[in-house]
């Protein structure tokens, strides 16, 4: 009786072991691809910064167009969590990602867990948070369009562009449900 409720125990200890390991695969997943979906947001808020005397190209930076793919973001923050990245796909607004731990669930009472690493995927999504109308006839640069965000309007003057917003301003970094 003894050696079943201690053979019990330590089947709970691997299975409890495995949950800590893909515990730690997901948090590598997340912070991966946050990494590579912040570093993309912040390259379309540049490029908003060095086009915004020009609105007729602000839409297609809220749609994400002109930033480079962030991979390579969320290979650096798996290994800072000790995983690995299998697969990084980056898609216009968004990012999906899957990692495998570096750390094995080592030995336990359950064979052919020893080897085991856990994996674990997750997704980001980018999303622009503001609005803004071109006036009908945009001629050259002596008025912008107001810019409406979730939670502020900047009325833009081209003479005086001290106070922009900033990335966070511009655009949402989040995971999203459906990983």
């Amino acid at each position: 009786m003894a050696a079943g409720l201690l053979f019990l125990a330590l089947a709970y200890l691997a299975v409890g072991q495995a949950a800590v390991n893909r515990s730690g695969a997901q948090t590598a997943a997340d912070a991966a691809v946050l990494a590579a979906a912040q570093k993309t947001r912040d390259q379309l808020a540049d490029l908003w910064v060095h086009d915004v005397l020009d609105p007729a190209k602000w839409q297609d930076i809220f749609d994400g167009h002109g930033a480079g793919d962030s991979c390579a973001r969320a290979y650096q923050l798996a290994a800072q969590n000790s995983a690995q990245v299998e697969h990084c796909w980056h898609h216009t607004l968004s990012y999906d990602v899957a990692v495998r731990t570096n750390k094995k669930v080592g030995h336990s009472v359950v064979p052919g867990t020893e080897d085991f690493q856990s994996t674990a995927s997750a997704r980001a999504v980018i999303e622009p948070l503001c609005e803004f109308k071109l006036p009908a006839a945009h001629a050259g640069h002596d008025k912008l369009p107001r810019l409406n965000c979730k939670d502020r309007q900047w009325d833009l003057k081209p003479e005086d562009l001290t106070e922009l917003p900033r990335p966070e301003d511009l655009f949402d970094v989040h995971l999203a449900a459906d990983r």
